[in-house]
């Protein structure tokens, strides 16, 4: 990864006085030098040692708080960890924050998103979303970093309980990000004498949803954004889930599968679409390839019967088949009322976490968004809800409203289009969590918005093998100075390579701008990238 420096380059009107400046200058025989920001005050460990109790007004957040404060700052190894918090304004609980000052400052912040439902803080002090094992992070670069706990303190997993409390349920649909941005930005201020030059922000899942909002809602904040598989529509999502729960429920639960019949089947998947890249590797690159010929009903049980764990019935079938086909909610959110189909037939393994649960009455992981969602964002909390039993044509109203709180499926990017803004944009075609055809679906939205614009400020990659952060290819790439060379230099994203991250892994492949996908040229080893060509047929 590139060691980065640099600083902001005047932009519209001030790009004019600059340039009408400097021609008056050569028409007298002299050049005006350009205004460059003032330099950083020095940061020390004494200058470190100040902060705590530092108050921050409620005039500093451009949304409604009741101020903020900062309650720690410890000096680190070359960097000052300011820890604080955002008062609530009626919520039961305030907001907290990290922001990281390095001694060695490069005029840049970054800030890193959460993950699942937050909950806990996010110390920005590590690697960024799936960035390269061994490489330097951002702070030991010279970046100020900072992150949040997406505005409330919750339990493991995905707890929703949050979701009662309207300011905490707007923290976490799309205030906490602007909060922690404008707190940090004081603090900034405070300890440096100067805000930064270049802003950006970088998540994967939920974070990546974040990644979302900053561009969108608070575009002027934030230079550029990478979104890596994006929670951005985390009220269809959840709620859409119900197509999960529904399948596996066929005939009064016949439609569950097991972690043994999923894997008949993503093996018989993987036998049939893995050699379509020309590489036998584990990876299931041409998925459209793969749709096309891969047939469920050649892992159908004798006369269609549940006869053990090497084969599927008819209503498990049913239930795979239901869950691969595009699901109408029947109920517009946020301009979309389509929950994207499943990757169930494309590689997608959903062992684990990700799987079905131990019974069609105890499902896994989707099914626990959708109770998380339904019982505290739907139904608030009440005591008798019954997530088996919920019907989301009995609430309209009320998800429409989550909609409109929590995802950022219609709020354009042209605001952060016209300020200069970039987006990178990644999923893998093996999420069993967030299905890549979810950001497909955003994709064809920016499409239809902007046309042949689009590829102007936003590039969209989709990763053969990568699941929800992990899978059989992890992704790892150099985001970071994809973004920056994109913003700071006007040069765009080319040529971008992933590296497999899991261990004992030594593999790359070609990052291709989707629709394309990674094909084997037939020469080289199948673990390099330069083995590699992007097509799309």
């Amino acid at each position: 990864m590139k060691h980065l420096s640099g600083r902001r380059a005047p932009r519209g009107l001030a790009a004019l006085a600059v340039g009408v400046a400097a021609v008056l200058a050569l028409t007298a025989g002299a050049v005006a030098p350009a205004k460059r920001p003032p330099s950083p005050k020095p940061l020390t460990a004494e200058s470190c040692a100040e902060l705590p109790g530092y108050a921050i007004s409620a005039k500093r957040i451009d949304l409604r708080t009741r101020g903020a404060f900062v309650e720690t700052a410890t000096w680190q190894d070359g960097y000052c960890a300011v820890t604080g918090w955002i008062r609530a304004v009626s919520a039961p609980q305030d907001m907290q924050f990290q922001v990281n000052l390095p001694a060695d400052w490069n005029g840049r912040a970054l800030q890193f998103g959460g993950g699942g439902f937050d909950g806990t803080l996010v110390t920005a002090t590590g690697a960024y979303t799936a960035q390269p094992a061994g490489e330097p992070t951002a702070l030991e670069q010279g970046w100020v970093t900072l992150g949040s706990d997406g505005g409330h303190q919750g339990g493991p997993g995905f707890d929703g309980s949050f979701q009662t409390d309207p300011e905490l349920l707007r923290n976490f649909g799309q205030e906490s990000v602007k909060k922690a941005h404008d707190a940090a930005w004081a603090v900034i201020g405070r300890a440096y004498g100067r805000t930064p030059d270049w802003s950006y922000f970088i998540g994967g899942s939920q974070g990546g949803h974040e990644a979302l909002d900053a561009a969108a809602r608070y575009p002027r904040d934030y230079d550029g954004v990478i979104a890596n598989y994006p929670a951005y529509n985390v009220t269809m999502m959840h709620i859409g889930a119900v197509n999960f729960r529904d399948a596996l429920l066929i005939d009064g639960g016949a439609g569950w599968m097991s972690s043994a019949e999923v894997t008949t089947l993503t093996d018989a998947v993987y036998e049939t679409c893995d050699p379509l890249d020309g590489a036998v590797d584990g990876i299931v690159s041409d998925v459209g390839g793969c749709d096309a010929i891969f047939d469920v009903s050649t892992v159908r049980c004798p006369d269609g019967a549940d006869t053990g764990d090497d084969c599927l019935s008819d209503a498990q079938i049913q239930a795979v088949e239901k869950m691969a086909t595009d699901y109408d909610l029947g109920i517009e959110i946020e301009g979309n009322s389509i929950f994207a189909k499943s990757a169930l037939l494309q590689g997608a393994l959903y062992q684990g976490v990700a799987g079905f649960g131990a019974g069609p009455y105890a499902q896994g992981l989707q099914f626990s968004v959708l109770d998380a969602t339904s019982r505290y964002g739907v139904a608030r909390g009440d005591p008798d809800h019954d997530t088996y039993a919920f019907d989301p044509a009995e609430h309209v109203r009320r998800i429409q409203r989550l909609g409109e709180i929590m995802d950022v499926t219609d709020v354009s990017l042209s605001r952060f289009r016209a300020h200069g803004g970039k987006v990178i944009l990644t999923h893998g075609t093996i999420d069993d969590f967030i299905t890549p055809y979810n950001t497909v679906q955003y994709h064809d939205r920016l499409e239809q918005e902007f046309g042949h614009r689009l590829d102007g400020f936003a590039r969209f990659y989709m990763v053969p093998g990568w699941g929800h952060g992990l899978g059989v290819f992890a992704a790892q790439y150099d985001g970071l100075s994809a973004i920056v060379d994109w913003v700071e230099s006007g040069t765009p994203p080319s040529g971008l390579v992933a590296r497999d991250g899991n261990e004992g892994a030594d593999r790359t492949r070609p990052m291709c701008e989707y629709p394309a996908w990674p094909q084997y040229s037939g020469t080289g080893s199948v673990d390099d990238a330069s083995s590699f060509t992007c097509v799309t047929d």
